[in-house]
């Protein structure tokens, strides 16, 4: 392993664990900690380029990316194993390239809607952030966090991928230059009281949120560059009606 761009095979890291999971090396230099443990198949021969530029991109302090990087489609140039009788009947035609669009999680299949390759930036922009908004409602309503009947407060912002040394009184600092604040708090661990490095911030008005989620977008804080988004959980306000 001592270039990038090396296809090996992922495992437990014990003999016979190899299965349907694989790895392409990033890194041009030696990673000598998986020679002798995972087995090299194969080495990407063109794009190089996409490789470099998926190193360069900015992790977290565990080597995750802070942005979905993701493999949206795949060709099969030479398949030399015949298939299984009856395989076609389970598998379709996945889609070409061309017919998406977006970026990360918020992919558009241009099938969806003919309208959506004669839209400009800005309103594909707008569509995949409803689509998005619309996702997170229905995820937080099959969860229990959200009724049908109840919409989230549009003065809340959720922050995340903080540092866990970051305290309320920081944040609340930081994002007060947008507008007054009616409360900031950051979730910590119950038994340990340990930051779970995410938190909501409440603005006394809808346009101090909108223009701190404009603004705070991959900013660094204590050495970590954070997540904004409008919040969609109504916790607090189920909250306060079960007290009432």
């Amino acid at each position: 392993h001592d270039r990038a761009g090396l296809v090996g095979m992922a495992n437990l890291g014990r003999p016979n664990t190899n299965a349907s999971q694989f790895y392409i090396t990033t890194a041009d230099r030696h990673l000598d900690y998986l020679d002798d443990t995972h087995t090299i198949f194969g080495e990407v021969s063109e794009g190089l380029e996409t490789i470099q530029k998926i190193n360069d991109g900015f992790t977290d302090e565990s080597g995750c990316p802070l942005k979905t990087i993701r493999i949206k489609h795949t060709i099969v140039l030479e398949d030399p194993f015949p298939d299984p009788r009856g395989l076609e009947r389970l598998l379709r035609r996945s889609p070409s390239p061309s017919e998406w669009y977006g970026d990360g999680d918020n992919a558009v299949s241009s099938s969806s809607g003919s309208e959506a390759g004669e839209m400009d930036d800005e309103l594909l922009a707008e569509v995949l952030a409803a689509r998005k908004k619309e996702s997170q409602e229905r995820l937080l309503q099959l969860l229990g966090d959200v009724g049908e009947d109840m919409a989230p407060p549009d003065n809340v912002l959720f922050v995340c991928k903080l540092n866990s040394v970051t305290q309320d009184e920081d944040l609340e600092l930081i994002f007060s230059r947008f507008g007054r604040i009616n409360s900031c708090e950051i979730i910590r661990d119950k038994p340990t009281g340990d930051s779970l490095c995410y938190g909501f911030i409440e603005f006394e008005t809808r346009e101090a949120c909108e223009l701190a989620y404009k603004k705070m977008e991959n900013v660094l804080i204590d050495d970590r560059r954070i997540h904004v988004d409008f919040s969609q959980s109504v916790a607090k306000l189920w909250q306060k009606f079960n007290r009432d």
